[in-house]
């Protein structure tokens, strides 16, 4: 089985378009439906979810001792003797409705889902048959989880599947005893990671692979360019899958599709390669935290001025979730993505499809950041100015238009209703209008330019 798996990465890599090189993988052009896409919605979803204290590392926190909180909430309430895989049969998921998940993603205005198939504990979401007992068919849930929500991501037409893939595991082993030789072996990546990778591209072929945990080994130990190359050249996903740039030690921000560089990476200006910005709702956990106090979410407002800050930079934003260990998504959690997907139905020209314009953020007005509609018609194009806040004169002077020719403004939301503005050498002068405390628009407003 293993040396068919390495024969077909062999033959694609020597026959193919792409080599494995990073020259060669790294000149393939990005899918556009990516960065089209703007929005996603990050799922850490696993065995950590039933104790959900803390973070999804609870396994590495607690048996490192790293954590006395964690050490402490252990003694306290489960009996000694007791070992983290014990939690594995609580993880039922019986709550667990890939449709009510699929349809709250849909209105949230997401255009893309990653799900984590497995994390560092190992514990696979899906009936890996190089994982026996540690998955979610032979234990706890007793069914294929990543299946489950593939099927239903997938009556929403616009909403592309992806998954989450953890290249190392923490206990394994095979993994321990290659890191113990430096790497020298590789018997857990022929073993189980190259074998699992094949397994979820050509059972659930997901349209994004978004890789991590590289425990400290280069690409080479990994043979990340090798997959790769399958994954570009042959795989049943090959003109449209996506992926990040997670794939080895000093990959992160050189190698891959796009980049995500570190955890909840926002650089603040525009980047030359495409980038995306993986963040959380929970404020310091990626997992589901039953302890966390209502200060510990962001807030709808900063997670829209989030949106707007990193699509104006050229990046994208997948924003997580942490579900509970029997399959619930929260309704804190459920109130945010909702009232993003609020803010998106007024203003999503402004994010989807949209293109970086000439300045990010404005010079005179910092709190207003730009993008462009990118639908150039001989001289006119459309650039769109969101405001985080609202002045409090009802004005708002644009300093990054001054040198521009602006024919019409208007205010989404209130299509058909031009605003008034004059142009001057410190920039464009919009008198914005009277809103109700009633109204829809809230959080951001924003505005679109027609320039010549």
């Amino acid at each position: 089985m293993l040396s068919v798996v390495t024969a077909i990465v062999i033959l694609s890599c020597v026959s193919g378009q792409y080599k494995p090189t990073w020259d060669s993988l790294n000149s393939r052009p990005l899918p556009k439906w990516y960065d089209q896409s703007k929005f996603g919605i990050f799922i850490h979803w696993g065995v950590y979810s039933v104790p959900s204290f803390k973070s999804e590392w609870f396994w590495y926190y607690w048996k490192t001792g790293n954590d006395s909180d964690l050490v402490e909430f252990m003694e306290r309430n489960y009996p000694l003797g007791f070992e983290y895989p014990d939690f594995a049969p609580m993880f039922k998921a019986e709550l667990f409705d890939p449709k009510a998940w699929a349809e709250l993603f849909q209105k949230a205005g997401a255009r893309y889902v990653v799900l984590t198939s497995k994390h560092h504990e190992g514990f696979t979401n899906w009936p890996s048959k190089y994982s026996w007992n540690w998955n979610s068919v032979d234990t706890g849930p007793h069914r294929d989880l990543v299946g489950d929500l593939a099927a239903a991501i997938r009556n929403y037409t616009d909403i592309h599947f992806g998954l989450y893939y953890s290249l190392f595991e923490w206990y394994h082993p095979l993994f321990l005893q290659d890191k113990a030789n430096q790497f020298k072996t590789n018997d857990y990546m022929r073993e189980v990671m190259q074998p699992q990778l094949h397994e979820i591209v050509e059972t659930y072929k997901p349209e994004l692979i978004w890789a991590d945990g590289y425990g400290g080994a280069y690409d080479d130990y990994w043979q990340s360019r090798e997959f790769l190359a399958w994954l570009y050249n042959s795989s049943p996903v090959k003109d449209t899958v996506v992926v990040n740039d997670r794939w080895g030690h000093g990959d992160q921000c050189i190698n891959g599709g796009y980049f995500t560089c570190h955890d909840r990476y926002n650089p603040g200006v525009l980047q030359k390669h495409k980038w995306e910005d993986a963040d959380t709702i929970d404020k310091s956990s990626w997992g589901y935290q039953r302890n966390i106090p209502l200060q510990g979410y962001h807030t709808t407002e900063d997670l829209v001025h989030l949106l707007v800050s990193v699509v104006s930079c050229g990046g994208n934003l997948l924003l997580n979730v942490g579900p509970t260990h029997d399959g619930r998504i929260m309704p804190i959690f459920e109130e945010r993505l909702l009232e993003i997907g609020e803010w998106l139905n007024i203003n999503g020209q402004c994010i989807y499809g949209s293109v970086p314009w000439l300045h990010q953020n404005d010079t005179i007005s910092p709190n207003v950041w730009y993008t462009s509609g990118g639908n150039v018609t001989g001289e006119t194009s459309t650039v769109y100015a969101v405001l985080l806040d609202w002045p409090s004169n009802s004005s708002v002077l644009l300093g990054a238009l001054s040198s521009h020719h602006v024919t019409s403004v208007e205010m989404l939301g209130l299509t058909g209703t031009p605003l008034k503005f004059s142009l001057n050498s410190d920039g464009l002068q919009v008198t914005l209008p009277n809103l109700l405390p009633s109204s829809n628009l809230k959080w951001a407003w924003t505005l679109k330019i027609t320039v010549q």
